[in-house]
C-alpha cells in the first residue's frame, strides 16, 4: 500500500467507528423512514461530547501546524492557520466551559492523532497536500457530525448551546477543505497504486 492509502484507509475507520456508535447495533444504517423523528431521539452524554470535541480540538491544532509547516499549496497554509487560530480558540472556550462543570478534558493527543501527525510529518510535497486535505477532510467530517449531534440531542444547556454556536464554524472548515480534498482524489486516486505492491 501507498502511504496516501494508508492514511485514507485510516480515516475511513475513523469514519466506520463513528457510523458504529451512531448505530451501535452494528447492522446496515437505520432506513430514513424508520429513524426517530426529533421528538423521539436519544440524548446525548454531554460529558463524552465535551471529551471527545477536545480531543478533536488538539488533534486539528497539532495537525494544522504540520499543514502550516510542511503543505506547498498557499491555499493549504492558509487553511492551516486558520485552523490553528480557530480550534485554539474553540479549545479554550470548551475548556472553560468544561471547567464550570466540573468536566475533566483531555490534554494530550490521543494515539490516533499521534499516529496521524507521525504519519503526514513523514511525507513532502504533493504527497503531503493530497494526504492532509484528505485527513482535514475526514476529521471535519466526524467533527460536524458530533457537533451536530450535541446541538440537537444535548441535555446540558450551556454544553449544548457551545455546540450549536460552534458548528456554523467548523462546517465552514469542511466546506473550505472539501474541495483540495476532492481535487486531491481526482488528481491522484488513493488506491492508484493497490495493486501494485501485492
Amino acid at each position: 500500500m501507498t502511504r496516501s492509502l494508508f492514511l485514507v484507509t485510516i480515516a475511513a475507520a475513523a469514519t466506520f467507528s463513528l457510523a458504529r456508535a451512531q448505530n451501535p447495533v452494528g447492522g446496515a444504517a437505520t432506513p430514513i423512514q424508520d429513524r426517530p423523528t426529533n421528538a423521539n431521539k436519544a440524548a446525548v452524554n454531554d460529558s463524552l461530547f465535551a471529551m471527545a470535541a477536545a480531543s478533536s480540538g488538539l488533534a486539528e491544532v497539532a495537525v494544522s501546524k504540520i499543514g502550516l509547516e510542511r503543505a506547498t499549496d498557499k491555499a493549504l497554509k492558509d487553511f492551516s492557520q486558520k485552523m490553528i487560530d480557530e480550534h485554539t480558540k474553540a479549545n479554550r472556550e470548551l475548556m472553560d466551559l468544561a471547567a464550570r462543570k466540573r468536566i475533566g478534558l483531555p490534554t494530550v493527543l490521543d494515539y490516533r492523532a499521534q499516529f496521524c501527525g507521525q504519519s503526514l510529518a513523514g511525507l513532502s510535497g504533493e504527497d503531503f497536500d493530497r494526504c492532509y486535505a484528505k485527513a482535514q477532510m475526514v476529521a471535519h467530517m466526524e467533527a460536524v457530525a458530533a457537533f451536530e449531534t450535541e446541538a440537537e440531542r444535548g441535555q446540558d444547556p450551556d454544553i449544548k448551546a457551545w455546540a450549536a454556536r460552534t458548528l456554523p464554524h467548523v462546517k465552514e472548515h469542511l466546506s473550505m477543505i472539501k474541495p483540495h480534498a476532492e481535487r486531491a482524489e481526482k488528481e491522484k486516486p488513493s488506491t492508484d497504486d493497490a495493486g501494485k505492491e501485492k
